[in-house]
């Protein structure tokens, strides 16, 4: 347990420090934006396209890999939806928190974080799991947030043209493009060198401690904007879905799928059962507030499910890899 907690530890103590130097004031509020586009833009693309570029493509487009993951990505945003789609939580609500139960913090917190508990293997199979997220659970969740609501000007009310919408801004997130970039690269055998791999390296480099530090001050900034009460039973049931259902469900099903056949390692199950377990992904808070969901739970469950992760994600992590 001693040589999991070292890797978990400062991993959440980074969280724990943007959320305090926000609270603090230490970080202005108006300093957070900027530190999440450093990340988006520039710090994680570059990590990314390192392990990208390092990984071979079959490992970051592992279609028994993909398959698992997206099943129970599936089963998990429809079984949230249907435990929790119910006065006073519509549909929009609902399906923004079925988001944040399937959708783990895997590009900020989880690429860096396995990486340094399993090493550089892990890196295919959590790659799997961002751009399945990116492309699968978020489209279809914003998809079924807006396919409820009343039409915009001459647009059509259907689920179609709210998948369309998410979709495009699935592509127009640099993290798919910074990983096709890497694995283009892979498969030529590219190599960057000079001051251009220096910079990439520096970049990627930063990426880590930068967004786990972000994590926190954004968690802090969206617990800030929500000015409703939001009680327990309507967020704290989603966030032990995340950290429990999720990955008992992937270890199950890939479990299953080994059992029938598939070329599924222990140690490809190993990873994506631990970037289940991960506490849900910080920017759904953003986009809950793009789409006009109920903001307030949607922070309250990253922020429970971010605090519970310490515990949880450690003693899985202590059970699957420590003993």
């Amino acid at each position: 347990m001693q040589a999991i907690l070292a890797v978990t530890i400062p991993f959440f103590a980074l969280v724990l420090a943007g959320y305090l130097a926000a609270r603090r004031h230490v970080l202005p509020e108006s300093a957070i934006p900027g530190l999440n586009a450093f990340v988006l833009y520039f710090a994680l693309p570059c990590m990314l396209f390192r392990f990208g570029m390092n990984t071979p493509v079959l490992q970051l487009l592992n279609p028994f890999v993909l398959g698992v993951y997206v099943a129970c990505a599936l089963v998990i945003v429809f079984f949230t939806i249907a435990v929790t789609w119910h006065e006073p939580v519509g549909l929009k609500d609902a399906a923004f928190g079925a988001l944040v139960a399937a959708f783990p913090n895997t590009g900020f917190m989880g690429v860096p974080l396995l990486v340094a508990l399993l090493g550089d293997a892990a890196a295919g199979p959590v790659i799997c799991t961002v751009l399945a997220d990116l492309f699968v659970t978020s489209s279809l969740c914003i998809a079924l947030a807006q396919a409820h609501g009343a039409t915009h000007a001459g647009e059509p009310r259907n689920a179609r043209a709210a998948l369309a919408r998410a979709l495009k801004g699935a592509l127009s997130n640099p993290l798919p493009w910074s990983i096709a970039l890497g694995a283009l690269f892979s498969v030529f055998s590219i190599r960057l060198s000079g001051p251009v791999d220096v910079v990439v390296r520096m970049l990627a480099d930063a990426a880590s401690p930068v967004a786990l530090f972000t994590i926190g001050a954004v968690l802090h900034r969206a617990e800030q904007h929500d000015h409703s009460r939001t009680p327990v039973a309507r967020f704290l049931p989603v966030a032990l879905i995340k950290l429990f259902v999720h990955p008992l469900l992937v270890l199950a099903a890939g479990s299953a799928a080994r059992q029938l056949g598939a070329p599924l390692s222990s140690f490809q199950l190993l990873v994506l059962t631990l970037a289940a377990a991960l506490p849900s992904a910080s920017n759904v808070s953003l986009l809950a507030e793009r789409y006009g969901a109920d903001n307030g739970r949607i922070a309250r469950i990253i922020m429970s499910s971010t605090a519970l992760a310490f515990v949880s994600f450690s003693g899985l992590a202590w059970l699957l890899v420590g003993r």
